[in-house]
């Protein structure tokens, strides 16, 4: 086998937890296959570069293997190799969030005055 579908790629490689949600991403405009938007049942082979979204991270790898089973999360890794440029981001990212809490992240219902006027002199009104 040396080519197979992105969305059952993704899947096999464990970036999505099911196919639909595979192919939804890919649907989303939320995967390139070298640099190019595709449709769910684009083929890659070993050698494409793929950068997607999951969540808040943005992903770039590297086709090394091509499967369309998924398997262990050994085998998985053993189909890809992330970017340095992908790795680091995606670790800036992570700090930044563990470090960064946003004000309204605490409000579980509608701001009181008081949860406005802090939320106002956060963003700097």
């Amino acid at each position: 086998m040396d080519k197979t579908r992105i969305d059952k790629w993704l899947w096999a490689a464990r970036f999505f937890k099911t196919r639909s949600l595979a192919t939804d991403a890919v649907e989303g405009n939320k995967v390139r296959v070298n640099g190019a938007a595709v449709k769910p049942a684009k083929d890659v082979k070993a050698g494409d570069m793929v950068s997607f979204t999951v969540g808040w991270h943005d992903w770039e790898v590297e086709v090394l293997a091509i499967a369309d089973k998924r398997g262990s999360a050994a085998q998985a890794q053993s189909l890809y190799r992330e970017t340095e440029a992908s790795a680091l981001g995606r670790a800036a990212e992570s700090e930044r969030r563990r470090k960064f809490t946003e004000p309204a992240a605490q409000i579980f219902a509608r701001p009181t005055k008081k949860d406005r006027r802090n939320l106002d002199k956060w963003r700097g009104g």
